[in-house]
């Protein structure tokens, strides 16, 4: 984290503008490298019928992506922690290490799925971002441009 300030020394925290109103010296701080990355996934069907019908709990969102991670990076990949922050509907938001998102994100987008009464159902990797606040509050965004 890097903490900037423009006042040079003893200088006073506030100087006079040519309207002769106090302006403020701005302190910036910028987080370069965030300890974590969060993504956002959905549970998918080929079944339309069915499709309707998905619900995700924490259990399966969590079996389905360790079941991704060694199937794709082994025991590297199961040793991925993952945080669940959310899940709603077949929905669910995770937060997991930014070093890993990369191969996180690469082996959700590999997994071939399961099958359940011969309807494969996956994981979708919706969105993926450093930020938790960028990925939140986006639904609907995908049906935009499309009508």
């Amino acid at each position: 984290m890097t903490t900037e300030n423009s006042s040079a020394g003893d200088a006073p925290a506030s100087t006079w503008r040519a309207t002769g109103q106090k302006s403020h010296e701005l302190l910036t701080c910028t987080i370069k490298a965030p300890i974590f990355s969060y993504t956002h996934l959905e549970l998918i069907s080929e079944s339309p019928t069915t499709q309707e019908a998905l619900e995700l709990d924490n259990l399966q969102a969590r079996s389905y992506c360790n079941a991704a991670l060694a199937q794709f990076l082994g025991a590297t990949g199961s040793a991925i922690p993952i945080d669940i922050l959310k899940v709603e509907g077949a929905q669910c938001w995770l937060r997991v290490p930014r070093q890993d998102l990369s191969p996180f994100a690469a082996a959700i987008t590999a997994w071939a799925g399961v099958s359940d009464q011969g309807s494969r159902r996956v994981l979708r990797v919706k969105q993926c971002s450093d930020y938790l606040g960028a990925i939140v509050g986006t639904d609907g965004q995908d049906k935009l441009w499309s009508s």
